[in-house]
């Protein structure tokens, strides 16, 4: 029964890398045309796909299918697919905002920053930001380097081919 289903979690896994990289040429084509909704409409879905990858990987109870599946996909335990705290970034962002506003008098919140770092940004008080010039992705001083998740979602998405016919 474990073959069965880890070729249906295969399958999965195939899906969410192809929404993710769909939505990594969305990003890169918002650098040509610029349209900020789009950015962060790509950003979220990347990191949700990302998220769902890493949750089959790395599950919460099932740490043996995770074990079993990452062998077979040739997934090393600390690749960056199965780090989701910038999923949780977003996904929990009310918690963010209160906890910030809980911890701080005043002072200046910025979110959805453009480019921060060319203006000296990120330094604490950017909350959400993206550089189109390095594509990274920033959270309150923590960076992301989409280029790494995007490389290795390639390499997921090569080893599952392996085991799944790809899809459309």
């Amino acid at each position: 029964m474990n073959e069965f289903q880890d070729m249906i979690f295969i399958s999965e896994i195939l899906l969410q890398s192809k929404i993710a990289q769909r939505a990594f040429e969305r990003l890169q084509a918002t650098h040509k045309n610029f349209d900020r909704l789009e950015v962060w409409c790509s950003i979220q879905s990347i990191l949700v796909s990302t998220a769902n990858i890493s949750k089959i990987l790395w599950p919460g109870k099932n740490r043996v299918r995770g074990k079993r599946l990452r062998g077979m996909l040739k997934v090393e335990a600390d690749n960056i697919l199965s780090n989701r705290n910038f999923r949780n970034h977003f996904e929990h962002y009310d918690e963010r905002i209160e906890d910030w506003f809980d911890h701080r008098t005043g002072g200046v919140y910025i979110d959805l920053a453009m480019n921060p770092s060319l203006r000296g940004g990120f330094d604490g008080n950017d909350h959400r930001g993206y550089n189109s010039f390095d594509n990274s992705l920033m959270f309150r001083g923590e960076r992301l380097d989409l280029n790494n998740v995007l490389d290795a979602l390639l390499e997921v998405h090569k080893n599952c081919k392996l085991y799944v016919l790809d899809i459309p």
